[in-house]
């Protein structure tokens, strides 16, 4: 009675209070309680499973590395580094590892310009075939460098770059091109057009207002795009084997094939080859960049 009296003088009714949290903070929280639920040792037995299987091939060619030759133990002592010696003196390998960098920075370099201009072409101008050449572009990942080995050849054998590392470094950069022209459009996509306009009303030139405004904006685009022209380039055995005859102009892809007889392998020296630490560190980069250009802004 007293109630109802109390809500006919005050002409209001009240409610019961409602659970406004939304339905999505409710089910990360039992997400959240179901992980804390599951024992630990389930979660780093399979971690530690996965981690031993990883490093034992790493081990394993540590071990022939600094183990000497013959020596069947599985602890690397007492260590020996005859295998190093062998490798950069008798192999000749600082010879690969030069032609090599050669390769890698010059691919590199040529496929960051050549994909910069085409990048920015198909960013900021519209012209009638642009979608066939996007096409087109995505199109020529499909065919296999092995495909091209014989018109090539004959191409560099009529402007007589055969046995020149010249030879690779173009085949290199012409096969890089596609992926890398996509990538930098994509990047540049992503830089307001505003800027841009702003440098040209300060009375910048196109090219000044590039230079100074979307190439620093650019930085992960690059890295991620010469990153990988490099470890392509510098991992590719096929163009380097079929244009390069000379050893002292072989790469090391085809210098470690040297290592590899008939009737043998020599483990030691093909396991003292330190590529492993050339590869952790452009694949630094290469990680880096690729994930600083996926989010924009």
């Amino acid at each position: 009675m007293t109630a109802a009296l109390a809500e006919k003088h005050t002409g209001t009714v009240l409610e019961p209070v409602r659970n406004t949290e939304p339905p999505t903070a409710h089910r990360r929280r039992g997400r959240e309680r179901a992980f804390d639920d599951v024992p630990r040792w389930q979660i780093y037995v399979p971690l530690g499973i996965y981690l031993l299987f990883t490093l034992v091939p790493f081990y394993w060619m540590f071990l022939f590395a600094v183990r000497p030759t013959g020596s069947t133990s599985l602890v690397p002592w007492p260590m020996t580094g005859e295998h190093f010696s062998k490798v950069w003196t008798e192999r000749s390998f600082a010879v690969f590892f030069q032609n090599s960098m050669i390769v890698g920075v010059c691919t590199l370099v040529a496929t960051t310009l050549v994909a910069l201009s085409g990048g920015y072409a198909l960013a900021r101008f519209d012209f009638r075939i642009k979608n066939g050449f996007m096409l087109a572009l995505l199109c020529s990942q499909f065919i296999p460098g092995a495909l091209m080995l014989v018109p090539l050849f004959e191409i560099f054998k009529n402007l007589q770059m055969i046995n020149s590392l010249g030879s690779v470094v173009i085949a290199e950069t012409v096969f890089q091109l596609p992926l890398s022209i996509i990538l930098i459009s994509g990047f540049i996509k992503n830089v307001p057009v505003s800027l841009e306009e702003a440098a040209w009303v300060d009375g910048c030139s196109r090219f000044r207002a590039f230079c100074a405004v979307v190439l620093p904006l650019l930085r992960p685009g690059l890295i991620a795009v010469g990153s990988f022209a490099f470890v392509h380039s510098w991992n590719h055995f096929l163009f380097a084997l079929m244009f390069l005859s000379e050893q002292d102009k072989q790469t090391i892809p085809v210098g470690l094939n040297t290592l590899i007889g008939a009737d043998s392998v020599d483990l030691g020296a093909l396991a003292a080859i330190p590529v492993v630490i050339v590869f952790a560190f452009i694949q630094k980069w290469l990680i880096t960049g690729f994930s600083a250009g996926a989010v924009k802004g």
